[in-house]
């Protein structure tokens, strides 16, 4: 997801005291989204009331002529490629070094019914509307401007965004996509993980807050699905304290995708959750910052790329990796991309890498 990513356990104190599924005013947490995200709401509502605000009708209106240059030029597209070559995905999405990237990991696994993101940002209080909401929008859709039109999130942007005064944590975010992407939020609950991987509210957690989370249940195409996300260290030692990955271990077999994750799973300090992943998943689409080609297991995995693969930006200071220059050769015929994705965003050196498990497990 990332430029400099720094694998540090987030501070404590991050959370909201209260793990409540709905606001003080209770106020629906489906109109609580749709505000967010610029969408019409019943107008005698509690959220309703506020959409009456000038300054909210055109923040909607901006991030409509927005959505619809994204929609058009980029998730249509996306939604083509993944309806062609996305088959058998499993119900449980394994999506790590994510950020608050519930629009990817949609369109890529639209199917999905358990959603499992992480990252170094920090999850925030559960949102609701007042007077004062409308002023903090315009900062939460620049908090979205790298994701909707260079498809990733700069973790320092965002870092530094997600703390602030008019945007507190991920779930904003989160909210946005869910609602832009046609789902309806039902339940919003702060959670944290002990070292063993046991979930607790986190009201009165008194342990070390190695892994807060929050968990989202929404429906949509009439079905209820589950959303994940846990804001924590995801470094070797970071997963063998918190406890993050022996609660992510109960869902068994899923799937992943992994993009713009600044190359963190090529090195040795992310391999416990990049072995977690290569265990875990049965079907893995990943750009090139993803798992190396060259531990892909040919006996384990058949390997489909798409694109052109270049190698890494600049900025990473690392060369082509070897095994990748090779799969890519325009000998194996890859077919193109016609959207950009990562850090090559720009559609004519995307790549993109379908990974999909010989002998699926049950």
């Amino acid at each position: 997801m990332r430029f400099f990513v720094k694998s540090v356990a987030l501070a404590a104190g991050i959370l909201a005291a209260s793990a409540s599924v709905a606001t003080a005013q209770n106020q629906d947490l489906g109109e609580v989204a749709r505000f967010y995200a610029g969408m019409p709401v019943p107008a005698d509502s509690a959220v309703g009331k506020f959409t009456k605000d000038p300054a909210w009708q055109n923040y909607a209106k901006a991030f409509d002529a927005t959505w619809d240059k994204v929609e058009k030029q980029q998730l249509v597209k996306v939604r083509a490629w993944t309806s062609t070559n996305v088959k058998g995905a499993k119900d449980t999405l394994y999506y790590f070094f994510s950020g608050p990237d519930f629009l990817y990991a949609n369109h890529f696994y639209p199917d999905a019914k358990t959603y499992i993101l992480a990252g170094l940002e920090p999850v925030g209080p559960v949102p609701n509307v007042d007077a004062r909401t409308v002023h903090s929008l315009p900062a939460v859709r620049a908090a979205l401007e790298h994701s909707l039109h260079l498809s990733y999130f700069i973790t320092a942007d965002m870092n530094a965004r997600m703390r602030g005064q008019s945007v507190r944590g991920v779930l904003p975010a989160l909210y946005v996509y869910l609602a832009r992407n046609g789902a309806t939020v039902k339940e919003t609950t702060l959670i944290q993980l002990d070292g063993d991987g046991k979930e607790h509210p986190a009201e009165g957690f008194k342990g070390r807050q190695l892994a807060s989370g929050t968990k989202i249940v929404f429906t949509k195409d009439g079905t209820e699905r589950t959303l994940y996300y846990f804001s924590t260290d995801l470094s070797n030692g970071g997963v063998a304290a918190s406890g993050f990955l022996k609660w992510a271990e109960k869902f068994g077999q899923g799937n992943a995708l992994f993009k713009s994750a600044s190359y963190l799973p090529h090195g040795g300090g992310f391999s416990t959750v990049r072995d977690f992943v290569l265990k875990h998943a049965d079907v893995i689409v990943q750009d090139d910052t993803g798992v190396p080609v060259r531990l892909f297991k040919q006996d384990d995995w058949a390997l489909n790329p798409h694109g052109v693969y270049i190698g890494p930006i600049p900025i990473f200071g690392m060369g082509p990796e070897g095994a990748a220059v090779q799969l890519w050769h325009p000998k194996n015929k890859p077919p193109k991309l016609d959207f950009g994705i990562g850090y090559r965003h720009r559609g004519i050196d995307s790549n993109l890498l379908l990974a999909v498990r010989k002998d699926k497990k049950s």
